[in-house]
C-alpha cells in the first residue's frame, strides 16, 4: 500500500502515468486501475494519504479480487436468466432492471449483455433462444437422404432432404431435391418461403457452399446468387457460425423430428420420382406440423396462423431467377452473340466494338455498358438465330434486320412451291442460316428482271440437275447451263455447288 500512496501523491504533482509506473516499479495499467478506483468511488487523496497501510489495502481492495468477485456473482444468477428469458415479454432489458435493484452499485446494461453472451458461449448455457413471430427462418439439408427409382431403368436415385423452420412457431417445411446445389437450394429456400406465405426478416443457413462462399466466425462471405435472391425477397442472410449448431438449434432439432415422422414412414415405400416422393413428404408433413406440441395443446400451424403468420413479410410478385453473367464485344452488325442460346441479340449500333456485360436469366436477357442498361431481350433458344429491335440499327441497316430464314421462304413460296423447296435447301446446306441470305435475295429478285415463269423453270431444271447456288440460276437464265449439258449430259457432278436433291425432301 505504500506504493498506493506513491501512486496518489506522484499524480497530485502532474506526474505522466508512463513515469509513475517506472518510479513505483509496476505496470502502468495497474497504475490506472489504482488511479481509476479512486476516482469511481470518490474518495479523498489527502484522506487516503492519512490512513495506515492496512486500512488503506482494505478500502482499496485489489482491482482484480473486486472484478472476479462481481463476475462469480453475475455469473451465478444467468441460468435464472436463461429460463426467464423464455417467458412471455420478458427480455434482458428487464432482467437488468430487477438485478440492479439489488445490486446497485454493479455492472451497468452493457457488460450485463456482454457477461451473459460470454457465459452463453462458455458452454455452460442450454439456452432456448427468445424468438419472435416472424423474426427467424432457419434452414438446412438433412444429413440422410432419401431416394427413389427410375421406373425404365431400375437406377436408384438418392434425393436430398431441405428442412427450414420458423423459429417462434416451429413450422416446418420439407422437400426432397436432386442435389444441394445453388439452384435446387435456392429454389427450395423460395419454396419454403411460399408454403409459410410469408418472408421472415432474417434467414439463418448452415455454411453450406450453396449458401456461403467463405465461411467465417465473425463475417461469413454469402454467395452471390444466394445474396440477390434475399435482395429480391427484402430479406436479410445471417449464417449459423462455424461449428457452433447452437447458432441453428431449431433446425437442428427439426431434423431428427423429420428423421422419425417422415423417413421412418416412408422407409419401405418405392417412389418412382421426385415428384412421387415429395408429394409423399407433404402429406407426413401436414399431418406433422398439424400434430398438438407434447407439452400444450397448440399445434405449430395454430401456432404460426393466430400468433406469427401476420408478422412475415409480404411474398414479392415474381418468383427469383439465377442470373448469369457473360462479358462479349458487341459486333459490327450492333448484336452481341450468347454461346449457351447460339443466338444473336441486338444492341444499339453507338456500341459497336465495345466492351459489355450480359446479364441473363432463364427467360431474359440485358446488356449494361457502364453498369447502365442499353438493350433487354426474351431470350430465344433458336440456334444461331437473330433478335433484333430495328431501331438499335443504323437506318441503311434496318431493312437488312429483317432477313431471317421464314422471311426467304414465305417470299418463296409465293412465287411457288418449287422456289419455295429450292431457297429451303440453300437455307439448310449453310452452317449459318445467315450465310445463306444474299444468294436467296439474288435469286427471288431475278423475278422482277425476268418475270415469274422464266425463274420457275429456271429453278425447276436447277432441282432437275441437284445444283443450288445464285450462280447456277444465274447461268441457266442466261442460257450457260443449257451449252454446258449439250457439251456433256452425263456430268452432273461436274456443276459447280452440286447437292443431293434429297436434302430438299428432307427439309419438307
Amino acid at each position: 500500500m505504500s506504493k498506493v500512496k506513491q501512486i496518489i501523491r506522484l499524480r497530485k504533482k502532474g506526474v505522466a502515468l508512463q513515469s509513475i509506473a517506472k518510479g513505483v516499479g509496476i505496470s502502468r495499467n495497474t497504475v490506472k486501475k489504482y488511479l481509476r478506483l479512486i476516482e469511481v468511488k470518490g474518495y479523498d487523496h489527502q484522506e487516503l494519504l492519512a490512513l495506515e497501510d492496512e486500512q488503506l489495502e482494505e478500502l482499496l481492495a485489489e482491482p482484480d479480487q473486486i472484478s472476479e468477485a462481481r463476475q462469480q456473482a453475475l455469473y451465478a444468477i444467468f441460468p435464472d436468466v436463461e429460463k426467464e428469458l423464455n417467458r412471455t415479454g420478458v427480455n434482458r432489458w428487464i432482467l437488468w432492471g430487477e438485478y440492479k435493484e439489488k445490486h446497485p452499485d454493479d455492472y451497468g446494461y452493457a457488460h450485463f449483455c456482454h457477461h451473459f453472451k460470454v457465459w452463453l458461449n462458455s458452454g455452460e448455457a442450454t439456452m432456448h433462444f427468445d424468438h419472435q413471430p416472424g423474426d427467424k427462418l432457419y434452414i438446412d439439408f438433412a444429413g440422410k437422404k432419401l431416394q427413389w427409382v427410375d421406373r425404365s431403368t431400375g437406377e436408384v436415385h438418392p434425393a436430398e432432404v431441405f428442412v427450414g423452420v420458423l423459429g417462434y412457431s416451429q413450422l416446418t417445411y420439407v422437400e426432397a431435391v436432386a442435389s444441394q446445389k445453388k439452384e435446387d437450394f435456392i429454389s427450395t429456400t423460395e419454396n419454403a418461403l411460399h408454403y409459410f406465405g410469408g418472408v421472415s426478416q432474417v434467414i439463418i443457413p448452415d455454411n453450406l457452399k450453396s449458401a456461403v462462399t467463405k465461411a467465417n466466425k465473425y463475417e461469413a462471405e454469402l454467395n452471390a446468387d444466394f445474396a440477390d435472391f434475399a435482395n429480391q425477397y427484402n430479406t436479410c442472410i445471417l449464417p449459423a457460425r462455424s461449428y457452433k449448431p447452437r447458432d441453428k438449434a431449431p433446425v437442428e432439432n427439426a431434423v431428427k423430428i423429420v428423421y422419425s415422422r417422415i423417413y421412418a414412414p416412408l422407409r419401405d415405400k418405392i417412389f418412382y420420382s421426385l415428384k412421387e416422393l415429395n408429394e409423399a413428404i407433404l402429406l407426413l408433413l401436414e399431418n406433422y406440423n398439424n400434430r398438438p406440441f407434447q407439452k400444450t395443446p397448440q399445434s405449430r400451424r395454430e401456432k404460426f396462423e393466430q400468433q406469427e403468420k401476420e408478422k412475415l413479410m409480404i411474398l414479392p410478385t415474381k418468383r427469383y431467377e439465377i442470373k448469369k453473367f457473360k462479358s462479349a464485344t458487341v459486333m459490327k452488325n450492333s448484336h452481341v452473340y450468347l454461346s449457351e442460346d447460339k443466338h444473336y441479340y441486338s444492341v444499339p449500333y453507338r456500341y459497336i466494338g465495345k466492351k459489355v456485360k450480359a446479364v441473363y436469366t432463364s427467360n431474359h436477357l440485358s446488356v449494361y455498358y457502364n453498369k447502365e442498361r442499353i438493350a433487354f431481350h426474351k431470350r430465344k433458344a433458336k440456334a444461331f438465330g437473330y433478335t433484333t429491335i430495328k431501331e438499335h440499327l443504323p437506318s441503311s441497316h434496318q431493312f437488312v434486320s429483317d432477313w431471317n430464314p421464314d422471311k426467304f421462304l414465305s417470299w418463296a413460296a409465293g412465287i411457288h412451291p418449287a422456289v419455295k423447296e429450292y431457297i429451303s435447301v440453300i437455307i439448310t446446306s449453310k452452317t449459318y442460316p445467315e450465310q445463306a441470305y444474299r444468294s436467296c435475295v439474288g435469286i427471288l429478285s431475278q423475278e422482277k428482271k425476268v418475270g415469274r415463269r422464266r425463274l420457275i423453270n429456271a429453278i425447276e431444271r436447277a432441282i432437275h440437275y441437284g445444283a443450288y447456288n445464285y450462280k447456277i440460276i444465274d447461268r441457266i437464265l442466261k442460257g450457260g447451263l443449257d451449252r454446258i449439258k449439250e457439251e456433256d449430259p452425263g456430268q452432273q457432278s461436274s456443276l459447280p455447288f452440286h447437292t443431293n436433291i434429297r436434302g430438299a425432301e428432307h427439309y419438307k
